[in-house]
């Protein structure tokens, strides 16, 4: 055989073996001046993805069942990627490790741990949380997010545009048509120009507006009294928000006003602040919220109706969701329910942490007006002080009215023992403003079945089923 015809022989062999593809991923340098981690530096399939920092505030000490006793700062740690299949992820730490956990339990991971090295692999859309040593409050969190496959042109008349560095900007009123794009290696600050003003860094108020990236936007130069303004406002129809992290609000991170229409997917938040709610969703309608991940100092996602006069709220699904829940509620209704709520569904999502002495999953009716069908489904309950409630009457005021709750079914929800001798509690206002139709099905406590004794309500709690 001449040289030739062995090349060829050796050419087909190869030509028939299996080729194992490689992913594809993306990681985007950090700006010039942005301050990064000191704690922890992170390869993604070998590439250096830089790692951000964000300031947050837990609960450190519980003295009672109701009483938080102090409250700790921290400094948690972020980095972001996209891939578009798995990516090996590399953390050195500046301590040796002793011990890494990488959370929620349900992606089943478990890091390999090498002196001061962790390594563990991620798939797109999922984001973890990395302890190290058992420091839970400096955690690092960890971001696949799918590669991006319709980047906006730069030349469309309607995009506003933010590229890698560092932006600062006045707050942005953001009409019809536009799509605000928030590069990878972008970090935009919110500032106002003058003492007391007010207002979102984008205030989006029309139809067919999309907020999109895989950039920061932050809030951390707007005054540290609250009120000063949102890092995103939205009133509108046919909204879209994707790949964005918001970081530091001074209030609300992200309120839905009277809105139809909207989605909202693979978003981060973190806040610190008194007040900074995640995302709220108020008077609005066909709301799909999914992929995301809220470590906030308030409630993380809220669907209410605070404007009485205006539409209901209705047809809303949150899923896929890693939350980590510090003073109030990781999923919730209320209080403000001026106009009905309606056909609500939670489902699929992981609580890797709940400090507060509040409960995680709760209608609050605090109004006039009616909560039903609502579903809380396939909800993993990592840490938890009480885990569901439901309650009718008063909220911050005494209100010349109160409404009613009916339909809410709790099912497929695993937890941990709760911190509370009262884990799940219902309480009607009286018979006229009561709680209706209540079911359980296959809700587990540290493995066990749920017990009918378990459930802690009043007389005015009607159609309480358990099953198992």
């Amino acid at each position: 055989m001449n040289f030739r015809g062995f090349v060829c022989i050796l050419g087909f062999v190869f030509a028939a073996l299996p080729v194992q593809a490689q992913s594809h991923v993306q990681v985007y340098p950090a700006p010039a001046g942005e301050p990064l981690s000191q704690r922890f530096s992170v390869k993604i399939d070998g590439h250096d993805s830089p790692v951000y920092l964000a300031h947050v505030r837990v609960i450190g000490v519980v003295k009672s069942h109701d009483i938080p006793e102090v409250q700790t700062d921290g400094e948690a740690s972020f980095t972001s990627f996209d891939t578009d299949g798995k990516a090996e992820v590399t953390v050195l730490c500046k301590q040796d490790v002793k011990a890494a956990k990488v959370l929620p339990s349900s992606y089943g991971i478990t890091p390999q741990v090498s002196g001061k090295t962790v390594t563990f692999t991620l798939a797109a859309t999922q984001q973890a949380t990395v302890e190290i040593n058992g420091d839970w409050n400096n955690s690092l969190h960890v971001f696949a997010n799918p590669v991006e496959t319709d980047v906006p042109n730069l030349k469309d008349k309607n995009l506003i545009y933010y590229g890698p560095g560092l932006h600062v900007i006045g707050p942005q009123k953001i009409g019809s048509g536009k799509t605000v794009y928030i590069a990878g290696g972008a970090v935009v600050y919110g500032k106002h120009a003058t003492e007391g003003e007010k207002g979102a860094i984008f205030a989006l108020n029309g139809d067919n507006i999309t907020v999109r990236g895989r950039g920061i936007i932050d809030g951390s130069l707007y005054p540290k009294t609250p009120g000063s303004g949102n890092i995103l406002y939205a009133k509108g129809h046919n909204l879209k928000f994707e790949g964005v992290t918001l970081r530091d609000s001074n209030n609300w991170n992200m309120p839905l006003f009277e809105s139809n229409h909207v989605t909202i997917d693979n978003m981060k938040i973190f806040g610190w602040r008194g007040n900074s709610d995640g995302f709220d969703v108020v008077n609005s309608q066909d709301v799909d919220i999914s992929n995301s991940f809220l470590r906030t100092f308030d409630d993380l996602v809220v669907v209410k109706t605070r404007d009485k006069g205006q539409q209901p709220s209705k047809n809303i699904t949150v899923k896929h969701m890693v939350l980590w829940n510090e003073i109030a509620h990781a999923l919730t209704i209320g209080t403000e329910i001026h106009e009905p709520v309606e056909n609500v569904i939670f489902s699929d999502c992981d609580v890797i942490h709940s400090m507060d002495r509040d409960y995680d999953l709760m209608v609050f009716n605090g109004a006039e007006s009616t909560v039903r069908h609502v579903v809380f489904d396939d909800i993993r309950i990592e840490e938890s002080r009480r885990i569901a409630s439901l309650y009718t009457g008063r909220a911050y005021h005494d209100m010349p009215e109160y409404g009613h709750i009916d339909d809410v079914t709790f099912r497929n929800i695993r937890t941990v023992r709760p911190q509370s001798p009262d884990p799940i509690q219902f309480k009607g206002l009286d018979a006229g403003h009561a709680i209706h139709d209540v079911h359980f099905e296959n809700v587990t406590i540290d493995g066990k079945p749920l017990k009918q004794s378990e459930i802690k309500a009043n007389e005015f709690v009607t159609g309480v089923t358990v099953t198992p």
